[in-house]
């Protein structure tokens, strides 16, 4: 027979075989076959997915065997626990006070105790593991308050009046609940404004702290803590201002410039809560990426830094590498990230995932920080209740208060691959990726048990294989495309 007829049908033969295996693959979630098929007896790596398409919603998707390291046909992304970065805190949203009053007054006490699992259960729900709390209103409440309001022209220097019972008729309350779910939670205490006649305004909208009133209002704090301390409810902690340079508002807010910030931590709120023996951490800044000379600035000072934990971000403006430039100027203080909101403004499930990931999730954790929080826990069908605030924001959960239906929202499923698996006390770890997988984004850590939790988002618009490389093994995963996995292991 001819030689290059022979040649050719050869030729012929290894192409069908080839285009054979690629649509075989193509039709299946993860074609590594060889180590999705794992012997019982045999380590193994599990998997949870998220589909932007929503055919999978934080869903099981089985295991993955591990097996001793080769040579992969896949790009490897390296794992090395021995090098390792920022410990975690933890991964929630904000209870605030239109989140507790829909949860306590707006639910009966089975359908809310089944939300909270959800919520907080890391079993039998998402295990969110971290709270904000606003101190006072905020622009989601169902008015305006303080602990200490007085008619005008009236003080309270001894803060005699002091009361935390607006928190106690839905915050509180709801927060014990909680706390019977998952009693490992994290909390942080953030105020909108200081009570009006401490302002140089005179008004809960605007203004500044009047100088002759810093040290009481780091009493405020004190007694804050304590209150909420007695309720049992421990604050873990504060930042002096919620967004500071933002003080327009036609809700509670207060100018707070770095400077003014400095000398209200550095010589009252820090002294106070070391004379009351209040371990309660100060988180500086406390508003967007795009400015990090704020934080900075405040860290600088020998004596104010003796008082700080670290600083506190929101992604409403900037970028999130905003947090590695102010850790590069203070890498032993902490970066943490507390707000940001979904809303109507960006509806499609699929890319709001994957900015949620690149940008809050992973991106902030490949930023160092020690937290990640979403905005208004739970909020209604009409975007509220609303406190002359963002009009059209979107809660973690819809709570529908005509039918009494639950939704789910993207804010959940991202909060989910992160709270339920990567757990307070985890460690981020080192993590190579080659260039070869230019439309994943991945970070690992490990849990305080010695488990591995790998959180891998797909950008792209493709079926993505990599095989992944602990010491002397390996295991193998397709994800498919606009696609979060976290695959956990030990």
């Amino acid at each position: 027979m001819n030689f290059h007829l022979i040649s050719y049908r050869i030729l012929l033969f290894l192409l069908m075989c080839l285009l054979l295996t690629t649509a075989s693959c193509r039709g299946k979630d993860n074609p590594v076959d060889k180590d999705t098929d794992p012997d019982p007896a045999g380590p193994s790596a599990s998997v949870w997915l998220t589909r932007g398409d929503k055919t999978a919603l934080l869903s099981p998707q089985g295991t993955l065997r591990i097996i001793t390291a080769g040579n992969s046909v896949w790009p490897v992304i390296k794992i090395d626990s021995t090098v390792r970065f920022q410990s975690v805190d933890g991964y929630g949203a904000a209870l605030t006070g239109s989140s507790a009053w829909l949860l306590h007054k707006k639910m009966n006490s089975a359908d809310r105790q089944k939300l909270l699992v959800s919520l907080f259960d890391p079993i039998n729900g998402i295990g969110i593991s971290y709270l904000r709390l606003t101190m006072g209103a905020s622009d989601f409440s169902l008015s305006d308050f303080t602990y200490s309001d007085l008619p005008q022209g009236e003080t309270d220097e001894e803060l005699n009046g002091f009361s935390l019972s607006r928190d106690l008729e839905e915050v509180v309350p709801v927060l014990s609940e909680i706390l019977a779910v998952n009693n490992e939670l994290e909390i942080m205490g953030s105020p909108w404004s200081a009570p009006a006649w401490m302002k140089t305004n005179g008004s809960l909208k605007g203004g500044k702290l009047k100088p002759e009133h810093y040290g009481v209002y780091a009493q405020y704090f004190v007694k804050y803590v304590e209150a909420m301390q007695s309720q049992g409810v421990t604050i873990n902690a504060v930042t002096p201002q919620n967004e500071p340079l933002y003080f327009t508002a036609g809700y509670p807010c207060m100018e707070m410039q770095p400077q003014e910030q400095l000398e209200f931590i550095k010589n009252h709120l820090g002294p106070a809560f070391e004379q009351a023996g209040i371990s309660t951490k100060i988180i500086v800044y406390d508003h967007n990426w795009d400015n990090t000379d704020y934080a900075i600035s405040i860290l600088n000072d020998p004596m104010a830094r003796h008082y700080i934990a670290g600083s506190a971000f929101h992604a409403y403006g900037g970028n999130v590498s905003a947090m590695t430039t102010v850790r590069n100027a203070h890498p032993d203080k902490g970066l943490y990230f507390t707000e940001i909101s979904g809303g109507q403004w960006a509806v499609d499930f699929a890319a709001n995932l994957m900015w949620y990931m690149s940008n809050i999730f992973i991106g902030t954790a490949q930023n160092w920080s020690k937290s990640a929080l979403m905005w208004n826990l739970v909020l209604d069908q009409n975007h509220g209740p609303r406190n002359n605030g963002c009009q059209d924001c979107r809660g973690v959960v819809t709570l529908n208060t005509v039918t009494g239906e639950v939704t789910f929202n993207e804010e959940y499923y991202a909060i989910g691959h992160f709270s339920k698996f990567i757990r307070p006390g985890a460690e981020r770890i080192s993590l190579m990726q080659p260039q070869a997988l230019p439309d994943l984004g991945a970070v690992c850590f490990e849990n305080t048990d010695g488990s591995k939790v790998l959180v891998v988002a797909n950008y792209g618009n493709d079926m993505r294989t990599f095989s992944v490389q602990q010491g002397n093994k390996q295991f193998s995963y397709s994800i498919t495309a606009k696609s979060v996995a976290t695959i956990q292991w030990n």
